[in-house]
C-alpha cells in the first residue's frame, strides 16, 4: 500500500520519559563529556589527518555504495512538500530536431524534511536562544547563516563510517515507529558485531526505517518515527563521535523528553557540535557489511558548499 495511518507507538519496555529538569541534567553532563578548548567545527575538529589514513585503511574489496535515498519527488504523508524537477531545454516538445541541443533541469527541495537524505549544520538547531558554543541565534538571517553554516564541512567529511544494525539485534525486520534505541543496544550491537565506534568515527545506526517505508507505504514520521533515545547520547558524548547518521530523523517520535521535540538533536548537535545525517538508507550498505563479515568502512560525504546553508542533501559513499 502507498500508505497507512500508523497506530499508537508501542510502549516499550523500559523506556523512560524524561522530565524537563532530568534533560536539563543530561544537557549538562553531555556537553561536560566534550572536548575542551576551541572547536570551531565542532566535532569534525576530531578527525585528524591520521584518523583520515586509518580510515582509508578499511578499503580491503573496493565495493562501494551509496547511502542516499533516491530523491523523492512526489507527495507522501512523510513528504507533504516533494522536490520539484522539472525538465528544460531539449526535451519532448521543446526539441528543434538539428543542430547542437542541451537537456537541462531544475530542482528545489526542502532540505529538512522527513524523506531526503541530508546533512544537518550546525546552525540548524536553536535552543534556548543560542547555537552551538554559545553562538546567538541573531547570526541566523534571512540570507543566510552567519555562523556554524554548512560551509564547516565544505571540504566534505571524510571518515571512519561504523554501521550498527539494531533490527538485526533485536531479530526484526525494523523498529516499529515510537520504538527507541538505548545504550545498551548500542554496546550489543557492537558485541554482536565484532565492532566497536570510537572517536572521530561516522557513527551510523539502523532503525529500518527505509525498509519499513519501502514494504509498508510512507507514513507520517513526523509524527511517530524510531529513534535513538536521548539518554544514548551520553554514551556518544564519551566516546566523541564526529558524526551521527541514521534511516531516520535519529530521533524518535513522539519525543520521550516533556517539552522538547528533537532531544537527540539538541544533545547532539548544539550540545556537542556533532553534525546529523538524517533518512539515509543503509539497504545497500546491509548485505555488503554481512557478506564481507566487517562493519567498518571508508565513508565520504560530500555537502553541496552552499553559502549560509543550514544543511545541504548529501549522497555518503561506503567504500568496502
Amino acid at each position: 500500500m502507498d500508505e497507512e495511518q500508523d497506530r499508537n507507538p508501542p510502549q516499550q519496555p523500559g523506556a523512560a520519559r524524561l522530565d524537563r529538569a532530568a534533560f536539563d541534567d543530561l544537557y549538562r553532563r553531555v556537553a561536560a563529556a566534550a572536548p575542551t578548548g576551541a572547536r570551531p567545527r565542532g566535532a569534525l575538529e576530531s578527525i585528524t589527518p591520521a584518523h583520515v589514513l586509518a580510515a582509508v585503511g578499511e578499503v580491503r574489496t573496493g565495493r562501494h555504495v551509496s547511502l542516499a535515498a533516491t530523491v523523492a519527488t512526489r507527495a507522501r504523508p512523510d513528504n507533504p512538500e516533494p522536490a520539484h524537477h522539472p525538465m528544460t531545454g531539449a526535451v519532448a516538445g521543446h526539441l528543434r530536431g538539428q543542430g547542437l541541443e542541451f537537456a537541462r533541469d531544475r530542482i528545489e527541495m526542502n532540505v529538512h524534511g522527513d524523506a531526503d537524505s541530508h546533512l544537518d549544520a550546525l546552525c540548524h538547531v536553536v535552543y534556548d536562544g543560542t547555537l552551538y558554543g554559545g553562538v546567538p541565534a541573531a547570526t541566523l538571517t534571512a540570507t543566510g547563516a552567519e555562523a556554524l553554516s554548512v560551509g564547516l564541512a565544505g571540504a566534505g567529511i571524510v571518515g571512519r563510517g561504523v554501521l550498527l544494525d539494531i533490527p538485526g539485534l533485536r531479530g526484526v525486520p525494523w523498529l516499529e515507529p515510537g520504538e527507541h534505541v538505548t545504550a545498551e543496544e548500542l554496546l550489543a550491537a557492537e558485541e554482536a558485531q565484532g565492532v566497536r565506534f570510537g572517536e572521530g568515527d561516522l557513527l551510523l545506526v539502523r532503525v529500518g526505517h527505509r525498509r519499513r517505508r519501502r514494504e509498508m507505504g510512507a507514513w507520517d514520521a513526523a509524527a511517530a518515527r524510531a529513534g535513538l533515545h536521548p539518554s544514548a547520547v551520553e554514551l556518544l558524548a564519551e566516546r566523541r563521535i564526529a558524526v551521527l547518521g541514521s534511516d531516520s530523523n535519529n530521533d524518535c517520535a513522539p519525543s520521550p523528553v516533556d517539552g522538547v521535540g528533537f532531544p537527540v538533536h539538541v544533545l547532539a548537535v548544539h550540545a556537542l557540535g556533532v553534525h546529523l545525517l538524517d533518512y539515509l538508507q543503509f539497504e545497500d550498505l546491509l548485505p555488503l557489511c554481512a557478506e564481507e563479515g566487517r562493519w567498518s568502512f571508508l565513508c565520504v560525504v560530500a555537502p553541496l558548499r552552499l553559502v549560509g546553508g543550514t544543511g545541504s542533501p548529501v549522497s555518503p559513499i561506503a567504500v568496502l
